[in-house]
């Protein structure tokens, strides 16, 4: 075929898009538990970490852009997972914060990501997390790459 480059099995996007929708496959039954999507679970994990951050914050760090945020933390303020207000030192910013609620559901969330590891079968205890671990870091550096584009 003169298409090589233009196989399925030649494309190095695919597997990526793959892995990401087989992990949000295997996230679902413990987010169903939670009531809340994959998207949204990521954005507790951002609250989480840190829960004070603007909208911009919050997509910078998700790497979206806020017109892809503003409808999901809307959706997210009316199941009283968080809150947004206009920051106090300026006004064009609207901040982020979890709601006693939110806060709450982190401590159901807490067993997520073992309980991941268990359905792929990976012992959390052994060399496979070291080498999670450097394909994570691995995928970090690509994707430090490709938002430079």
């Amino acid at each position: 075929m003169a298409y090589e480059q233009l196989k399925l099995e030649n494309q190095l996007c695919f597997p990526f898009y793959a892995v990401s929708r087989l992990i949000t496959r295997a996230y679902q039954d413990d987010l169903d538990r939670l009531g809340i999507t994959y998207p949204q679970y990521l954005v507790m994990i951002v609250l989480w970490e840190n829960d004070e951050l603007s909208v911009n914050e919050v997509a910078e760090k998700l790497i979206l852009n806020t017109n892809t945020i503003t409808p999901l933390l809307k959706r997210m303020e009316t199941m009283e997972l968080l809150t947004r207000v206009s920051s106090r030192t300026d006004q064009r910013k609207v901040m982020v914060s979890l709601s006693s609620k939110g806060k709450d559901l982190r401590e159901q969330a807490a067993d997520i990501p073992l309980r991941l590891l268990q359905k792929i079968k990976i012992d959390p205890t052994e060399k496979n997390i070291e080498e999670l671990n450097e394909l994570k870091n691995k995928l970090n550096e690509l994707i430090s790459l490709l938002k430079n584009i």
